[in-house]
């Protein structure tokens, strides 16, 4: 797959999940689910994003497909759960297959927990493993998936959906004390051991490293290792943590993996992504300063102009408009600046040593002050090994080399 087709299908990804997040949440409200059991989906919003671009500009590497898988599995569980509840039960009859897409919900979620505390550990985050020692730990991931996704879509019930079966559910085997076995002791034992197996790999990786690759990790070792040990934890105690404190604490772990790549995108260069960010910054906080001064100025100009007699709209309209138009290349200015100052320090001083010493050649003729100058500022920019100027006068035939 080339680099360009990558990022078609990972943007294509991505704006999938973007959108079924919406059409979930527009779903719930007439089946009126409570926010408090919803809010888990806005975490995807972020996972989403840091996947398709980490995918985009780096297809070769495993983890950015992780992380959307998750995003998507997570989203399509939800919106399978949504969708049947309203086509069957809110509005029967008004959503077509509302009662096969009520699968999702039972099975969908399983892929997208083992990409997350399961594969994301163990690949982050240059998409290899640790060492081969880890592919059995690899194969039983797998395993575990496949086992758990394939019992999961056959089992028989109700409980996902409110009321709407599965309808890959064999009736049958709601007599077999095996899948009940399965479910309930099996599984919890099975998902801890590989979780635990996922954080030792994330724990030795970070061990091992050095300088900034310890520093692109740090963040994300402490966040995957929390969430996936309070999963563990949850998988023991199970019922005796209270429903508000479990929805509460999984939905601010999780969302603190994402943060915690987006920061080692942002600070520390991870993927080489650091270009986009930053334009995603700039004109991201660009477009709603920008959108909170044309609405606000809307307002307070009719405020203003109310006392005045006539349509005063089409000449507020063209005032704010106007108002934006001379502010944006200020406020772009002022903004990447800003971004570049907080996250691109190194850069930033580069740039204004450059600046500065372009300024001094305008004006300076000191040829040996000039000299030394230039090697300090291509030293001080470039950080070379070792940096010398071959420098020729128009009327010698001498070079001369300080």
């Amino acid at each position: 797959m080339s680099r360009r087709t990558a990022a078609v299908v990972a943007w294509s990804l991505c704006g999938l999940t973007l959108v079924l997040i919406v059409c979930t949440i527009v779903l719930a409200v007439p089946n009126r689910y409570q926010f408090s059991e919803l809010y888990f989906i806005l975490t995807e919003i972020s996972a989403a994003l840091v996947g398709g671009l980490i995918a985009s500009r780096q297809p070769q590497n495993p983890v950015g497909w992780f992380i959307i898988g998750h995003a998507l599995c997570f989203t399509l569980g939800e919106f399978g759960r949504q969708y049947a509840i309203y086509g069957v039960l809110t509005n029967p009859g008004s959503l077509p297959f509302a009662g096969a897409v009520a699968s999702l919900a039972y099975w969908a979620w399983y892929p997208g927990l083992v990409l997350m505390i399961g594969f994301l550990p163990l690949y982050f985050p240059d998409g290899r493993l640790v060492s081969p020692r880890w592919r059995p730990v690899a194969a039983l991931t797998v395993f575990v998936a496949v086992v758990l996704t394939a019992i999961a879509a056959i089992r028989p019930g109700g409980d996902e959906t409110r009321g709407v079966p599965n309808p890959l559910g064999v009736a049958s085997l709601n007599h077999l004390e095996v899948l009940s076995s399965i479910f309930g002791v099996v599984f919890p034992a099975l998902w801890a051991s590989v979780s635990l197996l996922a954080v030792g790999s994330l724990v030795v990786r970070f061990w091992r490293s050095r300088g900034v690759e310890r520093q692109q990790m740090k963040w994300f070792v402490y966040a995957a290792v929390l969430f996936i040990l309070l999963t563990v934890l949850k998988q023991i105690v199970g019922a005796r943590i209270p429903s508000i404190v479990d929805d509460v604490t999984f939905v601010i772990t999780l969302q603190a993996m994402w943060v915690a790549i987006g920061f080692a995108v942002l600070n520390y260069r991870l993927y080489d992504v650091d270009l986009v960010v930053n334009r995603t910054l700039v004109y991201s906080i660009l477009t709603t300063t920008l959108a909170i001064v044309f609405f606000g100025g809307v307002a307070a100009l009719q405020l203003v102009t109310r006392r005045i007699p006539g349509d005063q709209s089409q000449l507020i309209v063209v005032v704010s408009t106007l108002a934006i138009a001379a502010l944006f290349n200020p406020l772009r200015h002022r903004t990447k600046g800003l971004i570049d100052r907080r996250f691109y320090r190194r850069k930033y001083d580069a740039a204004r040593t450059l600046e500065a010493f372009s300024d001094r050649l305008r004006h300076d003729r000191d040829l040996g002050q000039l000299k030394a100058e230039l090697l300090s500022v291509v030293t001080e920019t470039m950080e070379p090994t070792h940096a010398s100027l071959w420098l020729r006068l128009p009327n010698d035939t001498e070079a001369e080399r300080p």
